[in-house]
């Protein structure tokens, strides 16, 4: 195997791990997919893909960032989220990988209630906080898996064209 094919499987691999970390919170998904994709425009000596492209998958991965951020904090705040919800939230979310798919959804909304709870809110408003940051955080996912989408179209029509 030479060694521009080993950089290929490399950024494939960051990619399809990349991907995945779109969804796991353990992973910086479309950075990850960045670095993947930056790694298979350099193999190929620029020649593919070049700058122009790689700087609107740069911008691309810049927003996936900042709606990550985004999203959790606008579907915290719609809810009146305590900063204790929050950090519930995201302890809730590193826990709930122990626990499988069901965990990783279940994660954020138990943290992000016993947050609310450790503040000293009633039940009924610590779980409207728990299902608002919840859905939050869904929605960055759907919103992050469509840029994934997005950085892969961009970066395979200018691989191809």
């Amino acid at each position: 195997m030479d060694i521009d094919t080993l950089y290929y499987a490399v950024a494939a691999l960051l990619i399809v791990v990349g991907i995945a970390g779109v969804i796991l919170p353990v992973l910086p998904g479309l950075p990850l997919v960045f670095v993947g994709m930056l790694l298979a425009a350099w193999a190929g000596d620029f020649q593919q893909v070049g700058w122009v492209s790689l700087t609107a998958l740069g911008l691309l991965t810049l927003l996936s960032v900042a709606v990550d951020f985004l999203a959790t904090m606008v579907g915290a705040q719609r809810v009146g989220a305590s900063r204790k919800a929050l950090l519930g939230a995201l302890i809730g979310t590193f826990a709930g990988l122990f626990f499988g798919p069901v965990g990783l959804f279940a994660g954020p909304f138990v943290g992000a209630l016993l947050g609310e709870l450790w503040h000293g809110r009633q039940i009924g408003q610590a779980a409207k906080v728990g299902f608002g940051t919840w859905l939050g955080i869904v929605l960055g996912v759907v919103l992050k898996l469509g840029l994934a989408f997005a950085m892969i179209g961009l970066f395979a029509f200018a691989w191809f064209l």
